[in-house]
């Protein structure tokens, strides 16, 4: 069964890049799900060099890129969302609305396919025309009305409307996988009532690579980490690692870059960061620190770098004094076993 592929968003401007979520047909009808990375760009239409998806009163090279939208629980608005057809040849694509989410592996920002659950925007979003034709090089704009409903949460909802073509494109390379290819124009819904921004950075981890011989390789460590956006608003996060050894020695401190530029409302993402030339010898700490706005928490853990041949030194010096005092502990209850036995003998009291 052809699944669709994840549609490919623009990024705002002046941060990361995004990354938008694959999903494939494989052979033998087997599933598989690819991350592929989308380019830093200045705020535009979003576009795959084919077709472009942008709000009715843009146009597709900039001004307004995105839907931002404000209702009141149990209040619709509308709007209007244009597909332009860049090709030679007219395109048939299924338009709806999509909930959007950050992906755990990196927090990319992805959307829902048609086939999954819609709870926030993709289910509230529902477009004049599901089915659209757009001739060769010309666009068409159809008008779709958002409903937020009563128990609907306040706060920030990110979604997508979105333009996918349902035939499934030819595979490519040597894998035969094919695709089926959407793009699809942000949607950012606030939804009337209290903001509540709360961040927090969980399950600080480190692993530690190095050469079994010192001076033979580059030690490093993996640093990785959870940025859980626990509130109601959008979140632009930064995070600063930093690194103290022994006596509070400083040995790194870096704003790290490999961060999402949005972190939506409940979302949670595992992120990594690389620490080449980490120490050889070393008993520290390090320390994540997020921020965003006035928001400011952080979270670490202790560390332990020895050289794999000191600390299997170290480890035969435990063993051989954890073995020598199993031996004397044994001599000593046997010596005070035969006291006791002899004392028993001569009718006198054993020493304690």
């Amino acid at each position: 069964m052809p699944v669709p592929r994840r549609p490919a968003l623009p990024a705002p401007p002046g941060r990361p890049p995004a990354l938008a979520l694959v999903l494939g047909l494989a052979l033998l009808a087997t599933l598989l799900t690819a991350l592929g990375p989308l380019p830093a760009t200045a705020a535009r239409a979003a576009d795959n060099g084919e077709w472009s998806v942008f709000p009715a009163a843009s146009r597709p090279d900039g001004g307004r890129p995105y839907f931002h939208l404000s209702a009141d629980p149990g209040h619709s608005v509308t709007d209007r969302v244009t597909v332009a057809n860049k090709t030679a040849a007219p395109l048939t694509f299924r338009l709806y609305a999509a909930d959007a989410y950050n992906t755990a592996r990196d927090g990319g920002f992805a959307v829902r396919s048609p086939d999954e659950r819609q709870r926030g925007v993709g289910a509230w979003a529902k477009p004049a025309r599901q089915r659209i034709t757009v001739p060769a090089r010309s666009s068409v704009t159809v008008p779709y009305t958002l409903t937020v409903p009563e128990s609907a949460e306040p706060g920030d909802h990110a979604g997508a409307l979105v333009a996918l073509d349902e035939r499934l494109a030819p595979p490519s390379g040597a894998v035969a996988v094919g695709v089926r290819r959407a793009v699809g124009a942000r949607v950012h819904l606030k939804v009337t009532g209290p903001a509540v921004p709360a961040l927090t950075v969980e399950d600080v981890r480190i692993t530690q690579d190095r050469p079994l011989v010192p001076g033979t390789g580059e030690s490093s460590a993996l640093i990785s980490y959870t940025l859980h956006n626990r509130g109601n608003v959008t979140l632009g996060p930064e995070v600063v690692l930093k690194a103290e050894g022994l006596f509070g020695r400083d040995l790194l401190n870096r704003r790290l870059t490999r961060v999402p530029s949005e972190l939506l409302p409940r979302q949670r993402i595992r992120l990594t960061e690389r620490w080449a030339g980490s120490p050889w010898l070393e008993w520290g700490e390090i320390r994540l620190t997020a921020s965003a706005g006035r928001l400011r928490e952080s979270a670490g853990a202790s560390f332990l770098a020895l050289p794999w041949t000191a600390a299997a030194a170290l480890a035969l010096v435990l063993a051989g004094i954890a073995l020598r005092i199993r031996k004397r502990v044994r001599k000593r209850v046997r010596e005070g076993v035969r006291e006791r036995v002899r004392a028993r003998r001569a009718g006198t009291p054993a020493r304690a």
